[in-house]
Parts: C-alpha cells; structure tokens; sequence
C-alpha cells in the first residue's frame, strides 16, 4: 500500500473511539477479519504499531494517538469538501468563469448575466477580459471554463457552442457633413482613423477588410478600449470602425454610423473546450445567450 487509504484511516477512527474491532467491524459493516487486516496493513504502511490491548479492548499506542489527532483533521476536511460538492448537484452554487472581449461583456453579457445571478444566486461569476488569442490560451489551460471570443477559434480541442453575427460599421463624429451611404475602404483610407490596437481578432477583420479592397490602413490611434475610441470620435478626433452593438447606448446615438461596403461581419461564438463536462450553471449561462438569437 503506497498511499494512505481514506477506507483504512476511516477504520483505524472507529477502532480507536470504540475501542473494539468487532464494535469497529460492526458500524462500517465489515467483517472483524477485514477490519485487522485494515489496521494490519495501515501498520505496515507507517512502520509503527497502532494499538494495544488492555483488558479486552483495544487501545491507541502514543503513535496511535498521533494519529488520530490528524485523522479527526482528515475528517473534518473530508465533510466540509462534501458540504462544499453537495450543492453542485443541484447547480445551486459553484463558479463560472467566463473569457471574453471588452466589447461583448459590456453590450452583449449583462442582462445574461443578470438572469443567470437570478436563477442561480449563489453561482460565482468571474468575467476576465481579454484578446481572442488570449483568452484562448487560458481556455486551453483550463484557467476559464467558457470563451465568447470572435472566431477563428484554432485548436481541434475546442468547439464552439453558439454563434452570432455581429456587423461592424463605420462612425464618424457628430455634426460631420455629408457622408456617402455606404462607407467603402476607399473612403475610410483618407481620413484620420482610431481603430482597435493590433494583436486582437477585432483588428485583423478589419485589417482584412481593407485588404481585399488592396489597401493598408494607418491610424492616427490604436486603443484597446471600444469606449475610448467612441470618446475620440465623439470628440471629433477621426472615425473608427466599430461593432453595431457597440452603439446600443445613448452615447452611441449621437455618433452618425453608416454601414460598410462590402459588409463587414464577424462572428462570435462561445467556446469551450471539448472535454468540458457542462455542469447546470454552464448549461444555463449557453442557454441564455441562445435565447439572445
């Protein structure tokens, strides 16, 4: 026997308390041979004797009671980790722990998330923000449980649970004069550009958008923050290309948008790993966003 068996320690407690293996033997329904041979072989692991008889019943030996002060603390660990697992059954409580971009968890996730603090009061929610390569990286290190990431998601470990099309658009800032209808690479190329900063997924779609009208962009500012870059070109600073939901709010209202031209979309998708077991909060939280459609 290599390691400490819980079955064996478990044993060793209930000898010790009653004083008697066949009392022992008794409350964990076992047999008095089975029970010796627990203590016989818990003695070999440790090396030491465990018990002795005085009289008829059975008594630690000072080894004995060493050990039992750290069996009652096994013990006491041992039910506060099944009080703790208990409520997992019902997906009354646990943690969720969410990757996604700056934009999706401000315009897309709060009322999910509010519906799913509502059906599950007790479920910890941890939101990290990030770019899709990174929120991707800890995903395959299983230090989040779920991405909402723009796709592509690379790695034959994950799949993506749901999807949506989020359609990108060009915003300029207030009281600008006549605009075309349709904003095209062209147009967008001539004038003072604030566009995501370079590294994430967001950027490289709109990189690629211009790209295939053969032409480079050079933004006068590249920020990671959707809201810093509404606050520039509310300020008059230039124009970006932006989400449309990110314009869902009423500081987006008085930004005039136009629509691209080719449309430009990108698709998110919720991501998990593919050996993920889906537990009830899970489960809730991918049924929610599909309600979103």
């Amino acid at each position: 026997m290599r390691r400490l068996s819980l079955d064996h320690l478990q044993t060793f407690s209930d000898v010790a308390r009653l004083g008697s293996f066949s009392a022992a033997a008794r409350r964990r329904n076992l047999t008095q041979p089975a029970v010796s041979l627990h203590i016989k072989q818990l003695e070999a692991r440790l090396g030491v004797r465990l018990f002795e008889r005085i009289g008829r019943r059975a008594h630690p030996t000072a080894a004995g009671r060493d050990l039992l002060d750290h069996v009652q603390r096994v013990d006491a660990a041992i039910a506060g980790a099944l009080d703790a697992v208990a409520g997992h059954r019902d997906g009354g409580i646990g943690r969720l722990r969410l990757g996604t971009g700056a934009t999706a968890c401000i315009y897309l996730l709060p009322p999910v998330l509010r519906a799913l603090r509502q059906k599950f009061p007790a479920l910890e929610i941890v939101v990290s923000t990030g770019n899709t390569p990174d929120i991707l990286a800890s995903l395959e290190a299983n230090a989040i449980d779920v991405a909402l990431v723009t796709l592509p998601a690379p790695g034959r470990n994950f799949q993506a649970m749901w999807t949506r099309e989020d359609e990108l658009v060009a915003i300029f800032p207030p009281g600008t004069g006549a605009l075309p209808a349709r904003i095209t690479a062209a147009f967008l190329v001539g004038q003072p550009l604030v566009l995501y900063e370079t590294g994430g997924h967001a950027r490289r779609v709109i990189d690629d958008w211009f790209t295939r009208a053969g032409l480079s962009p050079k933004p006068i500012m590249e920020l990671g923050s959707v809201e810093a870059i509404k606050k520039l070109v509310g300020a008059g600073m230039g124009c970006a290309v932006l989400p449309q939901m990110a314009l869902a709010d009423r500081a987006g209202d008085k930004l005039l948008a136009r629509p691209l031209t080719p449309r430009l979309r990108r698709k998110l998708a919720l991501v998990l790993r593919r050996d993920k077991q889906l537990d009830r909060g899970l489960r809730a939280f991918v049924k929610a966003l599909a309600a979103l459609g």
